[in-house]
């Protein structure tokens, strides 16, 4: 509305000229008289302004109307004040001719620039319009280029997993079972007993290592395919609720109310856990983690951890989600590996930057139950 209010004025400020213009030189003519010849041959030319003006901005029936009004406008001068100058009068009945043709003229011209410009500026919309629809295929053909080396390292790796898993329990429990029969075996000041002691937590150091390859291998089974992402995460929140009093964390949460979302309870507890867990180790102690919820414009459920410590080097980005990737000296480099199919098999999708704070930042996003992909895409 404004923007047409404002072409409007224009197009009022641009007449008012033409006919302040046509209204002047008009004037010029009759008040001045028959013997200052010279004069009246400038007026003439004068006339040409307001005509090439009108066919440059309204085009071919702009010079056509402005060419006609100036002939009715002059030809009483020249039938009345020249009437006893039959050779000048004939001169001036010329120059009206000529009004009409460089107002259709210029008219025409300034409708063909105009017309080409239009043209030109739909042929860049055009452009433009491709440009963009290309850059999102190629960003759409990276991303599932992306995901789809993931998926086949996602693949490999869980199918190795399985069979080494398999292989290395069935010793782990005899191996454990037998260290703690030397345990309870020896007597408390024996100095071997502190070495059975170790090679017990060390075995269930491994046996956990297993635990996550098959869990990576073959996720939990759970028919259900819709949970509420704000309970799930309040009782993730309150299982890791002593280990931040013990190392002064505090958790600011923005508890919003969400909708449903796409998944399974209890893959999705995991993966809340993993990465609560992941931005507490990389806290240590005194520091903050802000968890917030929000919905976007094609109703996503948008979920982000941030937390205040030292953050990820930007070299690493890429690859915090790699399986065995990890920086941590004891870690196995499963956790956001696991977290990271977990997310993938209910259509959604993670991701991580450093904040530009400090810390890390990651995050998820989920479908909504009423926007849920098919039910063959969700690999439970």
């Amino acid at each position: 509305m404004l923007q047409e209010i404002k072409i409007h004025k224009q197009i009022i400020g641009k007449l008012s000229l033409i006919s302040l213009m046509i209204l002047v030189v008009t004037i010029m003519h009759y008040f001045t008289g028959t013997e200052y010849s010279n004069y009246h041959g400038i007026y003439r030319r004068l006339y040409y302004l307001p005509i090439i003006l009108s066919g440059f901005w309204f085009g071919i029936r702009g010079g056509i109307l402005a060419g006609i009004a100036i002939s009715a406008i002059y030809a009483p001068h020249i039938m009345i004040q020249w009437e006893h100058h039959p050779a000048v009068r004939l001169e001036q009945i010329l120059e009206i001719f000529l009004y009409n043709i460089i107002g259709i003229l210029t008219g025409f011209l300034s409708s063909q620039i105009n017309y080409q410009r239009l043209r030109a500026e739909k042929n860049m919309s055009h452009l433009s319009e491709s440009y963009t629809k290309l850059k999102e295929q190629a960003d759409m053909i990276v991303e599932i280029e992306d995901q789809l080396r993931q998926a086949d390292r996602l693949t490999a790796l869980g199918e190795l997993s399985a069979g080494l898993a398999h292989e290395i329990r069935n010793p782990l429990g005899s191996i454990r079972g037998t260290a703690e029969i030397l345990y309870d075996s020896l007597p408390e000041d024996h100095r071997h007993r502190e070495f059975s002691k170790i090679l017990i937590n060390e075995v269930d150091r491994l046996n956990q290592v297993v635990e996550d390859f098959l869990n990576f291998a073959r996720p939990t089974a759970n028919p259900q395919t819709e949970f509420k992402p704000d309970e799930v995460l309040r009782e993730v929140i309150q299982l890791t609720h002593q280990q931040t009093i013990k190392n002064r964390i505090k958790i600011h949460w923005e508890n919003d109310s969400i909708p449903l979302a796409v998944g399974g309870a209890i893959q999705f507890k995991q993966v809340f856990l993993n990465l609560i867990l992941n931005a507490l180790q990389a806290i240590q102690s005194d520091g903050d983690l802000w968890i917030e919820s929000r919905l976007t414009e094609s109703e996503d459920i948008i979920l982000t951890f941030r937390d205040s410590g030292p953050g990820i080097p930007e070299e690493l980005l890429d690859k915090v989600f790699n399986p065995f990737f990890t920086t941590k000296s004891n870690g196995t480099g499963l956790g956001l590996a696991i977290t990271y199919r977990i997310v993938q098999s209910y259509c959604g999708k993670i991701s991580v930057v450093n904040s530009l704070n400090s810390g890390a930042e990651f995050m998820l996003t989920l479908k909504p139950t009423r926007l849920s992909c098919l039910s063959k895409d969700i690999d439970t």
